[in-house]
C-alpha cells in the first residue's frame, strides 16, 4: 500500500478486554466500526490502548491483528514508544515486521531526560527504520515537552520524522512549531476538545479518543476545518464538545470504554489495574452527555 497522508481523523484505539485477556472479537468489531465511519487511520497500543499494562507479546499481537483487520484500507500507526530507548527500538522493529505503516513514539516518561537526551533517544529509533515516525509530546503524562529545537534537529536529519502529536494543551505551541517548521512538520492534535483551535492555526488533523465511538462525526468536523469551512466546523465542535469533555472525567481510556460498551461496540468496559471502572456520579454525567449528542 502506498502510504496515504497521516492527516485527518486518526483513532487512538482502545484495547478491549474480557476476563483479563484481550478481546479480539471486540477489537475486530471496533476496527470495522472505524472503517465504516470513514476514519483516516488507526493507532493501536497507544496510551488509549493501555500499552503500559499490555505484555510484550500482547503489544505486538494487537498491532498484528489491527494490521490484518485494516487490510490496507487505512494506515496503521503502531504505538512503540517507551522510556527505554532499547525497548522503543525493539518495539519499533517488531511493529515494522508486523506490518505497521508508521509508528507513534511518546516522549520518555518518568526518566525526564534533557532535551539532548530526547534528541538522541528519537534519533536512535529513527536510525532503525525508514517508516514514518510520529513523535508524541504530552508533558502532563511525561513530565517533559519535546522542544521545537529538538523537532528542528530531527527533521533536518531524518526526513521520516515529520509528524508530531501535540497534547500540551497550548494553541501557542502549535503556532511555534508552524513558525519554525511550516509544512515540514505535520501537527496532529492530541486533545479532542482542542482540535478545532489547533486546526485554525495550522494543525492537519487529530489522533482522537472520541472517534472510537464517533468516527464519522469527528471526521466531519476535521474535514470541514481542513476545507476552511470554520462555520460548519464550529457548529460540529459545539455539538461534540460536551462529549469531548465527558470522556475525560476520569483517566483515559476508562470513560471511552464505558461509552463503547454502552453502545454495544465492545462487550465490556473492562480496564486493567491500576485503572478501574468509573465512579457512579461520573458515569451518570457521561451518559447524560452521550444522550444529548444522540
Amino acid at each position: 500500500m502506498k502510504l496515504r497522508p497521516l492527516t485527518g481523523t486518526i483513532t487512538a484505539l482502545v484495547t478491549p478486554f474480557s476476563d483479563g485477556d484481550v478481546a479480539y472479537e471486540d477489537l475486530k468489531k471496533l476496527v470495522a466500526h472505524q472503517i465504516k465511519g470513514g476514519i483516516n487511520g488507526l493507532v493501536p497500543v497507544g496510551t488509549t490502548g493501555e500499552s503500559p499494562t499490555l505484555g510484550y507479546n500482547e503489544h505486538i499481537d494487537v498491532i498484528r491483528f489491527v494490521v490484518e483487520q485494516a487490510r490496507g484500507r487505512v494506515p496503521v500507526i503502531a504505538g512503540t514508544g517507551s522510556n527505554s530507548t532499547r525497548e522503543a527500538i525493539e518495539l519499533t522493529r517488531l511493529a515494522d515486521e508486523a506490518g505497521a505503516d508508521a509508528m507513534l513514539l511518546v516522549a520518555p516518561y518518568y526518566n525526564k531526560p534533557s532535551q539532548e537526551g530526547l534528541y538522541q533517544h528519537f534519533a536512535q529509533v529513527a536510525e532503525e527504520t525508514d517508516k514514518p515516525l510520529i513523535l508524541y509530546s504530552i508533558p502532563g503524562r511525561c513530565g517533559i515537552e519535546i522542544s521545537v529545537g529538538v523537532l528542528e534537529r530531527l527533521r533536518a536529519k531524518y526526513r521520516h520524522v515529520a509528524w508530531i502529536k501535540e497534547a500540551g494543551g497550548s494553541v501557542d505551541r502549535v503556532d511555534q512549531i508552524k513558525q519554525a517548521l511550516g509544512s515540514d512538520m505535520t501537527v496532529l492534535s492530541g486533545d479532542d476538545s482542542l482540535t478545532l483551535p489547533f486546526l485554525s492555526v495550522g494543525a492537519e488533523g487529530v489522533i482522537s479518543v472520541a472517534s472510537n465511538l464517533f468516527p464519522r462525526e469527528v471526521g466531519k468536523m476535521v474535514q470541514a476545518a481542513l476545507g476552511n469551512d470554520f462555520a460548519q466546523a464550529t457548529k460540529l465542535h459545539r455539538r461534540l464538545y460536551p462529549v469531548f469533555k465527558a470522556l475525560f472525567l476520569e483517566p483515559n481510556p476508562v470513560p471511552i470504554k464505558a461509552a463503547l460498551a454502552r453502545a454495544g461496540i465492545i462487550s465490556s468496559p473492562e480496564v486493567r489495574l491500576p485503572l478501574c471502572g468509573m465512579a457512579d456520579a461520573n458515569a451518570k454525567l457521561l451518559t447524560q452527555a452521550l444522550a444529548k449528542l444522540r
